[in-house]
């Protein structure tokens, strides 16, 4: 596998992004060993929450988040994804799969970190990653907080305005990495956060994880990834794990997965869902505040 690793120069003078860079090793038979870059805030001691962003973010995304988090006493950890931010990118679409995202994830916190008790915060693919961590190693885990995400099957249709993102990703000669996110958000950013958004990437070559991603969301029953989301949902729906869904009051890509997780899952009945108001997809840029305070009540209400 063809690994390369954005220069740490250009991750210099991030707007509110001073945390120190960490790295963790992370080694497979198959694909050898892939450095995962992360930030983390809050004591050492403190409850875990893992905050995993998704496509085409990193974890910059989480920026408002941390200080909140830490300042109520939780050690907040948010890594890359591989391929993304200070991770080391695999160079060719093929090396990205559904499988191969679980796995390096499922590595970084467990075998790396060795994290247990965790609260997972998931957003977009950090969710359909997340939530596969979920279901296939529960014991690791104390609580879900579910944000603008979902399990896809393949079982049903996505929505019109995601195909539009998956067709306008793929015809892209040049995928505007900062336009994406800006076009998930309510709140106009900087021109220092769109480059903070553009640095993991310095030229098309670095992109792969970002273009194959929309390609892995299982969008039909035969995907390769359909048979491992089956089983999650399975697992998962017999958890008495809590589970809130804080989702976003304006994202028509992810708004239907809401209903179904809060009905099937057992650890949502009887607890408050919050809506993010005024947010768009990337709900960690808009609403901050709410989505960091549906986290501290979740895992003060353990």
């Amino acid at each position: 596998m063809r690994l390369l690793r954005t220069p740490e120069d250009r991750f210099a003078d991030l707007p509110d992004f001073d945390y120190p860079a960490l790295y963790a090793d992370v080694d497979n038979p198959v694909h050898g060993i892939v450095r995962v870059g992360y930030v983390e805030a809050g004591p050492p001691d403190g409850p875990v929450v893992l905050l995993l962003h998704g496509e085409p973010s990193w974890s910059f995304l989480y920026r408002k988040m941390l200080p909140l988090l830490a300042d109520a006493g939780l050690r907040a950890i948010a890594p890359d994804l591989v391929g993304f931010g200070r991770s080391d990118k695999p160079a060719d679409l093929t090396d990205h799969t559904y499988a191969n995202h679980v796995e390096w994830m499922r590595a970084f916190a467990f075998d790396a970190l060795d994290l247990r008790d965790v609260t997972l915060v998931g957003q977009d693919w950090g969710g359909l990653i997340g939530l596969r961590l979920v279901a296939e190693n529960p014991g690791r885990f104390a609580g879900v907080v579910a944000a603008n995400t979902g399990l896809p099957t393949g079982d049903h249709d996505m929505p019109a305005v995601w195909w539009a993102f998956h067709d306008a990703v793929q015809k892209a000669q040049v995928l505007d990495i900062a336009r994406f996110v800006q076009s998930g958000c309510r709140t106009k950013l900087t021109d220092a956060e769109r480059d903070a958004y553009d640095a993991p990437f310095p030229n098309e070559m670095y992109k792969a994880g970002p273009r194959a991603m929309p390609g892995l969301v299982p969008t039909s029953p035969d995907d390769p990834a359909t048979e491992a989301n089956r089983a999650a949902w399975e697992n998962l729906t017999k958890l008495d794990l809590p589970f809130v869904c804080a989702f976003s009051d304006g994202d028509p890509i992810t708004a239907g997965m809401r209903p179904i997780l809060e009905r099937r899952m057992p650890g949502a009945e009887g607890r408050e869902h919050p809506t993010i108001t005024g947010a768009g997809h990337f709900l960690q840029e808009d609403g901050a505040n709410q989505l960091a305070a549906a986290v501290i009540d979740l895992v003060r209400s353990r």
